[in-house]
């Protein structure tokens, strides 16, 4: 069950991470960025968690708001590595001509 919890939280975290995320992240494809969010959530928890993160018998706001910044972070190098980000192409584009 919590494998599945994972997964829901890293849909819904993926898609807070590309909205936080700077820029035009729009446009790397939705399995990246719930895998973004997947990923954002375990390494979130691990670094809150690695910080002194104390477990909470209600909902951890602390926790969540750390794996959307990791997130939004993943989101970020995606769209670099995957060359998807239209926008700086854009501007080398209307540079050169």
């Amino acid at each position: 069950m919590e494998i599945l919890g994972v997964i829901i939280a890293g849909i819904i975290i993926g898609l807070l991470g590309k909205f936080v995320a700077p820029g035009d992240k729009d446009n790397i494809p939705i399995w990246l960025t719930i895998l973004c969010g997947i990923g954002g959530v375990l390494i979130g928890w691990f670094v809150y968690d690695a910080f002194g993160g104390d477990v909470t018998s209600g909902v951890d706001w602390v926790r969540w708001i750390v794996s959307i910044l990791v997130a939004a972070v993943l989101v970020v190098i995606a769209s670099t590595v995957t060359g998807r980000n239209t926008s700086k192409r854009s501007k080398v584009k209307s540079k050169l001509t």
